[in-house]
């Protein structure tokens, strides 16, 4: 499969991103915070992935890390400088500099560590990253102002790193800013989430990621960004993942084989697994495949529940998607949809934990796509 090209990464990275839409009001929020001048000393960012916790949470870095609070700061002339009205600071600024290169002594960043082998980010966020945020308080400001730790993935964490955390928010120093960014909420400690303020940010319009995927990825036609727009469902992140891994011709060559539902065509499912599965992107390429039938099954799903026909993707992919829902006015046939999207989702899971033969996953998954559709 084609990997998308012409696409910088570190563009995007959120310690080097200055640019974020959709948020306003997340941002107004931590604004009206600051400028009360009763800052609270951490934040829950949470909400999907890809939407721009991270990049909210850097641009609070940068903000914090060039100001002192308000009454802290130099009477001008005429008196003391207007409330900001925006987080944004100059992308040339020292202080952008020192944060996207990782060399900002006030700023310590926890994230996930990057798994050499599969060439991806851990699933896990490791307790002993967690342990270096007591010490990096400890210290005084190198700069004499604030010192800011953004914890991302904290929804990762474990239950010692949950508790280690935990105890920092109870007696956090003077002048700290903790930025904990979460993609499920839920799943963090009750007394964390109520020792937090939350910042619970919506997924991003269609028409957001349309315009955030010409900014990033200006040489792609209308018709691409349209359907890694909808793909993507609010998340630019997604998007441009999904359009550097090949994505779309992935789900094009997914939607070819199920073209010949409810009889699948045999040798195409075997030649689009061989095809998925081979060469150097096999990871970022299973990794794509598993998560667009997983996504297209739940549409499916919606579809027959609804009784509506959602807007197409690429072009054909209604007529197909209106030939299978002839058949879901017959007894137990949202069932049978439901039922396969989740088995599928659950046997791709048990693939990954157990390390099982992904030509023959892929394979059975088609195979009870075959069994729903008849």
């Amino acid at each position: 499969m084609v990997s998308g090209g012409g696409f910088d990464p570190e563009v995007f990275n959120p310690r080097r991103n200055n640019f974020l839409e959709g948020h306003a009001t997340a941002e107004k929020l931590l604004l009206d915070s600051w400028n009360s001048g009763r800052m609270h000393h951490a934040w829950l960012i949470g909400g999907p992935p890809g939407i721009g916790k991270a990049t909210l949470a850097f641009r609070m870095a940068r903000f914090v890390l060039t100001r002192g609070l308000p009454g802290e700061q130099e009477m001008g002339l005429f008196g003391p400088p207007p409330d900001p009205t925006s987080l944004t600071v100059d992308p040339e600024g020292p202080v952008s500099h020192r944060v996207a290169s990782g060399g900002h002594a006030d700023l310590l960043t926890i994230q996930r560590t990057w798994d050499e082998k599969r060439r991806r980010f851990k699933r896990d966020l490791a307790v002993e990253e967690v342990r270096k945020i007591a010490p990096f308080l400890r210290l005084t400001s190198a700069e004499g102002g604030w010192r800011v730790v953004i914890v991302d993935g904290a929804d990762q964490l474990n239950s010692s790193g949950q508790n280690a955390i935990l105890k920092i928010l109870e007696e956090p120093p003077s002048k700290t800013l903790i930025l904990l960014v979460a993609d499920n909420v839920g799943a963090l400690l009750p007394t964390i989430r109520s020792r937090t303020r939350k910042l619970a940010l919506e997924p991003l319009t269609e028409a957001q990621v349309r315009s955030l995927l010409f900014r990033y990825l200006p040489d792609l036609d209308d018709a691409e960004r349209t359907a890694l727009a909808r793909l993507a469902e609010g998340s630019i992140g997604r998007a441009i993942e999904l359009h550097t891994a090949g994505g779309l011709d992935l789900y094009k060559a997914m939607l070819g084989v199920f073209d010949s539902l409810p009889r699948l065509d045999v040798l195409g499912a075997y030649a689009f697994a061989d095809a998925t599965l081979r060469g150097g992107n096999e990871e970022a390429n299973w990794i794509a495949v598993t998560e667009l039938i997983g996504w297209w099954l739940g549409r499916i799903a919606r579809a027959a529940a609804r009784g509506t026909i959602p807007a197409e993707v690429v072009p054909g992919e209604a007529a197909l998607v209106h030939r299978l829902m002839q058949g879901s006015h017959r007894a137990g046939a949202l069932d049978r949809w439901v039922e396969v999207w989740e088995n599928t989702n659950h046997m791709f899971a048990k693939a990954e934990s157990a390390n099982l033969d992904r030509r023959q996953t892929l394979m059975s998954a088609l195979a009870r796509i075959e069994a729903a559709a008849g």
